[in-house]
């Protein structure tokens, strides 16, 4: 299977379980402008950027072990 396979399926996963992140930056930018919402938006970037490295990093590790036993 292709790595960007991979790769998507496991961003699907990690979206899957941290899906507070992209929930906070929907609703901050869904609600007026209201000052008192501004950590949703910190917030929701933060968790949103952990996904992606773990699911980086968990497909850079499948993709390394396939290789290992394909030599």
């Amino acid at each position: 299977m292709s790595t960007l396979w991979v790769y998507v399926r496991i961003q699907l996963m990690t979206f899957g379980f941290g899906i507070v992140g992209p929930i906070f930056l929907f609703v901050y930018f869904a609600a007026q402008p209201d000052p008192t919402l501004r950590w949703m938006y910190w917030w929701g970037l933060v968790v949103t950027f952990a996904d992606i490295l773990i699911a980086l990093l968990i497909t850079d590790g499948i993709v390394a072990k396939r290789t290992r036993t394909e030599r």
